[in-house]
């Protein structure tokens, strides 16, 4: 399966578990998988090395995003679908050494598929802000 369907699966089952509530059950990446039928073991591997590394730096991940939200925004008032795309590209760019230009572009796709028309321009905009408080422009590009 292509990494840029991984990350789709990926983005789901996150969503799923902003919705639900679940975000640290690790119980629930099987039951997404079973339902879903995904046999790969690639596949399967990357989705519960999502869902761990995002609920292990869910502290970090939630304080980027509101540190680069604009004045009077929150993390609730994200919509779920955006803020599920802005979580995985956060922690591929920080914890899985993914370029920031790919998990940027691959999300911003994502949201262009799955929520409203200003969401590409607002998950971009957030996502290049946290670019430069990590100042991941400055680490070598892929």
């Amino acid at each position: 399966m292509q990494r840029s369907a991984m990350r789709e699966l990926a983005f789901k089952m996150v969503y799923g578990l902003e919705m639900q509530k679940e975000e640290g059950n690790f119980e629930q990446v099987d039951i997404f998988v079973e339902t879903n039928e995904i046999k790969d073991k690639r596949t399967i591997e990357y989705l519960k090395n999502i869902q761990k590394g995002l609920w292990e730096n869910r502290e970090e991940i939630n304080a980027l995003i509101e540190a680069n939200l604009k004045e009077n925004w929150s993390l609730n008032r994200v919509s779920k679908i955006n803020l599920s795309l802005i979580k995985i590209a956060i922690y591929e760019m920080l914890y899985a050494d993914l370029p920031y230009k790919v998990a940027i572009n691959e999300v911003v796709e994502l949201a262009k598929k799955y929520s409203d028309e200003s969401a590409p321009v607002f998950i971009n905009g957030i996502l290049a802000s946290v670019v430069k408080t990590k100042n991941l422009s400055s680490k070598r590009e892929e």
